[in-house]
């Protein structure tokens, strides 16, 4: 299975994303967010629109790098959800964030998960260095954050050199979790709430301690052509409602 090359899929991402962004509503409210946000936050985009009628929210799912190169390349988008602080970080050191409204809104577990019908036994990190063990899959360092928080426990651990030579790099943390799903690798990284919406096709064998917290924060983008709007979703993700719809989706408080 081919790897992703980060630069093209960075690029094709970000001219798709800006082509598909500019056919939206002039009155639409564009949200770019992490992957593993996706379920969580379909369901807050449509709890959001029934509390604002007339309001539609347009969602746009990608490997917070590659989000953040969108928005950097001028795509249309209004608010930001990162999966990590690092890509939040750099929007802001470009400028791209709205003064004052960067928050963190929630917080994940990383976890090893592999197919149902594994016959693997792991314990512990180590144990993927074993020879039955021969395709590992994880987010792309490089420019997604499951696989920052993957390389560092690894890294962590003393596994990460065993490891990465088995290395089934993944374009975001979405990814992943299908490569372990359809049983094209043996084990593989994500986030403990994309684990638990494939239960039925995937177990979790370890929970992880991340070196790093993982952390989600959430801004309002400078360039937004509907700031009041942008902020107003920003501030349901962090009301009680909205708090309460991430927690059913297995995501914990900031």
């Amino acid at each position: 299975m081919p790897t992703p090359r980060p630069r093209r899929l960075l690029a094709s991402l970000s001219l798709i994303a800006a082509c598909w962004a500019n056919s939206a509503s002039a009155s639409d409210v564009i949200v770019s967010a992490a992957s593993s946000l996706t379920d969580a936050f379909k369901t807050i985009a449509t709890a959001y629109e029934t509390k604002h009628p007339g309001t539609k929210v347009v969602l746009n799912f990608a490997a917070s790098d590659v989000l953040l190169q969108q928005i950097a390349n001028g795509a249309p988008a209004d608010v930001f959800a990162s999966a990590d602080q690092k890509a939040m970080d750099k929007a802001q050191s470009q400028g791209v964030l709205l003064n004052g409204s960067r928050k963190n809104f929630a917080t994940n577990q990383l976890v090893l998960i592999v197919p149902t019908a594994s016959q693997l036994t792991i314990t512990r990190l180590k144990d993927l260095g074993q020879p039955s063990i021969k395709r590992i899959a994880y987010g792309d360092p490089a420019s997604v954050p499951v696989g920052r928080y993957t390389q560092a426990a690894l890294q962590a651990d003393g596994s990460w050199q065993a490891v990465s030579a088995k290395a089934v790099l993944a374009a975001n943390v979405r990814q992943s979790l299908d490569y372990v799903a359809r049983d094209e690798v043996d084990a593989g990284f994500v986030f403990a709430t994309d684990a638990a919406i494939a239960k039925d096709k995937v177990k979790v064998a370890l929970r992880l301690n991340s070196p790093t917290p993982i952390s989600y924060p959430i801004a309002v983008v400078s360039q937004s052509k509907h700031v009041a709007d942008a902020q107003a979703f920003e501030n349901f993700v962090l009301s009680p409602e909205g708090q309460q719809l991430l927690a059913k989706s297995g995501f914990l408080k900031p």
